[in-house]
């Protein structure tokens, strides 16, 4: 019975199903994630934010699943664009002052498979963070692009990575 146990244990590690979810086919071995572009035309965000941004990206696919970084023909590939960086008053109060505001941003991503060309797609993913407008933004950015970026990445992750 043991051997039984631990026989269904590894074909479930080996095969195309993980505890997570997500559904890799065992021929897709590799990935690369391309630095994305800027296109957000925005002086308010930081430089690297598009480094930054396809760092999460590789870290969330090198960190949760099998695939391994091949930037030399790879069997599926990430790229895109930060097509948005917005922070915008909310939260109005009595006498036209703002209780909170609110940082969006929006990301390009394309998806190619090259096993498998039907599961190619380019879609847009955005969230948010908001904060308290007392706070300056400049010294909490770092902590909420972070926090917006986990969220992102997962939600670029689980597109990828499920319902294959």
């Amino acid at each position: 019975m043991r051997v039984f146990i631990c026989f269904v244990v590894w074909t479930l590690l080996q095969g195309c199903y993980s505890f997570k979810g997500i559904a890799i086919p065992p021929d897709v071995k590799t990935f690369v994630v391309q630095d994305f572009t800027f296109d957000a035309g925005v002086l308010t965000a930081p430089g690297d934010l598009n480094q930054r941004f396809a760092e999460a990206v590789r870290t969330k696919i090198r960190n949760e699943s099998r695939l391994i970084l091949n930037e030399n023909n790879p069997d599926i590939e990430f790229s895109g664009s930060i097509r948005g960086f917005t922070v915008m008053q909310e939260a109005l109060q009595a006498g036209n002052t703002v209780a909170l505001n609110r940082l969006t941003i929006a990301v390009n991503v394309e998806f190619k498979n090259n096993k498998d060309e039907k599961k190619n797609w380019n879609k847009t993913f955005s969230f948010f963070r908001t904060f308290d407008s007392t706070q300056d933004f400049l010294s909490i950015q770092d902590v909420l692009i972070r926090e917006i970026f986990d969220q992102l990445t997962e939600n670029v992750f689980n597109e990828a990575f499920t319902g294959w």
